[in-house]
């Protein structure tokens, strides 16, 4: 048990390796937003991503040197290596916003971890007025965070296969697209790119400039949720625009194992066979319907059914699929709401978006299990011992789900309520609205985006610092940040 929490230097220098070739990569993501400042004549930006850029090859690429592959990737490693290159990205992701001296560090910081980990809380206290050099550099990051860093670095990374395996793993990917991780890895990344450019083409249909159509590609499809404007997709006002970005959406926090059998392989009955197709539309047209119902009720949007209906139904779509766009803001989103229509905005959050997708949260498929094995514990009281009760769902193929994964499963969402309280009663020593509270912490672990209000450029140190760990602890489901806490805590203890 010890040798868990314990890093062995042949491991640390594998793990700060593979740190310094991600850092690499990233250099060359922040040379893309300069053809964007030339297009735009924004020359201001030239130093800021340039310099950028420049410290983080310098800074990947000593490490990439200095530090040899002295072993396999173990999971543990791998893992490890998770947890703390979102950390470095971010770091060095921050600086075009500070270098630009738009934020100061500890906001840019915040900014690009809720970029890479496709949050959507933004530290721009004026949206409308972001220039198209860091518009474009914030959908970017969401686009790349999408998928994952290391998932992206996989598509093109020369190592064994085991390591490839491992670092798949330790990003939460549990499923492959086809038996090879690295040719799944190429298919899911041609998958996205595809998807991306086909949601350009919806947005540019429905109505939307070329540049504004591109950034919301980028941060619907990644459900990730930065908007351009203070009032989000609202700004628009086109109820194209929205069915548009709904249907980005739900591609996005589809599992992409799922698009692969539907799109690639074309059996389409398959998408409707699947547990997390039934869990999220089951909860997509109940939430919906009893919201529509309760905003119809009180004319929150009038005595038109239609529009009350158009605006629980973009709301419901944006909170499971975690992307955080809206149209509805605080403080009618909470005070005209009436309370049911905001506790299932961040129920749906918290039960978030499917596996093997863009998005956060518990996850479809967890939710379903989870359904399944009450419904399963209940029969088991019902019917006579000698009663054989076969325990499967259907995922894609036929799963069968053992006590373990239920244990497992149980064991993740318990975990994952724990850090939700412990957000939440840390961020109520500065705020008294308990309803916006939950609601803004639960936004922020799910890595969803969708706000109350509370979180803005002047919040309290500590609730950013708190929102920046949970929105890092959400993106890598837990259990690689808990690895290094325990790892981190063995050191410290030992010496």
């Amino acid at each position: 048990m010890q040798r868990i929490h314990r890093l062995s230097k042949r491991e640390a220098k594998t793990i700060l390796h593979y740190i310094g070739n991600t850092l690499i990569f990233l250099a060359a993501a922040m040379l893309i937003p300069l053809i964007v400042a030339f297009i735009y004549n924004e020359s201001h930006y030239y130093i800021p991503f340039a310099l950028s850029a420049v410290i983080s090859a310098v800074i990947g690429f000593s490490i990439f040197k200095l530090f040899k592959v002295e072993m396999q990737l173990n999971l543990k490693s791998a893992m490890v290596f998770s947890t703390i290159i979102w950390l470095a990205a971010c770091a060095l992701g921050a600086l075009p916003y500070y270098f630009s001296g738009e934020l100061s560090y500890l906001n840019a910081y915040f900014e690009a971890m809720s970029g890479f980990t496709t949050t959507g809380f933004s530290m721009y206290s004026n949206l409308d007025a972001v220039s198209y050099t860091i518009n474009f550099w914030r959908a970017f990051t969401q686009w790349i965070g999408g998928l994952g860093i290391i998932f992206l670095l996989l598509a093109v990374l020369r190592s064994t296969g085991v390591d490839v395996m491992r670092l798949y793993l330790a990003e939460g990917r549990e499923e492959k697209v086809l038996p090879s991780i690295r040719h799944s890895t190429r298919v899911i990344v041609y998958m996205y790119c595809s998807f991306t450019v086909i949601a350009v083409i919806l947005f540019l249909i429905a109505g939307m400039p070329v540049f504004d159509s591109i950034f919301h590609a980028f941060t619907a499809l990644s459900t990730g949720g930065f908007g351009m404007h203070n009032t989000s997709l609202l700004y628009y006002n086109s109820v194209w625009i929205e069915i548009a970005a709904m249907i980005v959406m739900m591609i996005g926090a589809t599992n992409y194992a799922l698009h692969y059998t539907t799109f690639l392989k074309r059996n389409w009955k398959e998408y409707f066979k699947d547990i997390e197709t039934k869990v999220a539309y089951s909860l997509i047209i109940i939430s919906t319907i009893l919201v529509t119902f309760v905003l119809y009720n009180n004319q929150v949007y009038g005595n038109d059914l239609l529009l009350n209906f158009r605006f629980a139904l973009f709301q419901m779509v944006s909170a499971i699929t975690t992307t955080g766009l809206q149209t509805a803001f605080y403080p009618n989103l909470l005070a005209k709401w009436i309370g049911l229509g905001t506790f299932f905005l961040t129920l749906l959050m918290i039960i978030g978006a499917g596996s093997l997708s863009t998005g956060g949260g518990i996850k479809w498929l967890r939710f379903g299990v989870l359904l399944k094995g009450i419904s399963w514990q209940v029969k088991s009281f019902i019917l006579p011992g000698s009663a054989v009760m076969p325990k499967k769902i259907h995922h894609i193929t036929e799963l069968k789900i053992t006590d373990d994964i239920l244990r497992i499963t149980g064991a993740f969402l318990s975990t994952y309520l724990a850090i939700y309280i412990i957000s939440v009663v840390i961020t109520l020593i500065y705020y008294n609205d308990i309803s916006r509270v939950i609601f803004e912490v639960a936004s922020a672990l799910s890595n969803v985006g969708l706000s109350s209000g509370i979180m803005t450029p002047d919040s309290p140190v500590l609730v950013k610092l708190v929102f920046i760990v949970d929105f890092w602890m959400g993106r890598l489901e837990i259990w690689p940040v808990l690895l290094l806490i325990a790892i981190t805590i063995n050191n410290i203890v030992k010496r």
